[in-house]
């Protein structure tokens, strides 16, 4: 399994603010929170230095992990996009045929998804039965309540 991940250039910029501001801003205010709780004393009982600690450990994960995504990630070009069927980055209108409403959402990377924007991940249950379908396709996708018939009316970027 690949560990590639593919943004836009945007999802790729936020994801490396959020990095820099985790490890310039918040790994620094945890080491002096850590510095303030060892000069309190006697660390066997220092409850806030095990605190500190603690959340020491989840931030160098989240940053270790961030740092592997960055290191795996590519942006997409989106003038190389072949809008003649779903696929990253396209706008899909759908018409869900079990309630009879119709729907845009964007496919995009899970990092990238973003439901009240209407993105969605390529790797969700909706976004893996879209893709690679044309429009006036009809995709029958199972999804936690069921199973939801979609029809592809429109693809765009």
């Amino acid at each position: 399994m690949s560990n590639i991940q593919y943004f836009t250039q945007d999802g790729l910029n936020a994801l490396k603010e959020e990095l820099s501001q985790l490890k310039h801003v918040e790994r620094p205010k945890i080491i002096q929170a850590i510095a303030e709780a060892r000069d309190k004393g006697d660390l066997s009982e220092n409850a806030e230095y095990d605190a500190a600690k603690e959340a020491q450990g989840h931030l160098e994960d989240k940053i270790a992990q961030m740092d592997h995504v960055l290191a795996n990630a590519r942006v997409i070009d989106s003038s190389q996009i072949n809008t003649d069927k779903v696929s990253i980055l396209c706008r899909v209108k759908v018409k869900n045929h079990n309630v009879g409403k119709e729907a845009v959402y964007q496919l995009v990377s899970e990092t990238e998804a973003n439901l009240k924007e209407g993105k969605i991940s390529v790797k969700s249950a909706i976004g893996t039965g879209l893709l690679g379908h044309k429009i006036g396709d009809v995709c029958e996708i199972q999804v936690p309540a069921g199973i939801v018939k979609l029809e592809i009316l429109d693809i765009t970027l």
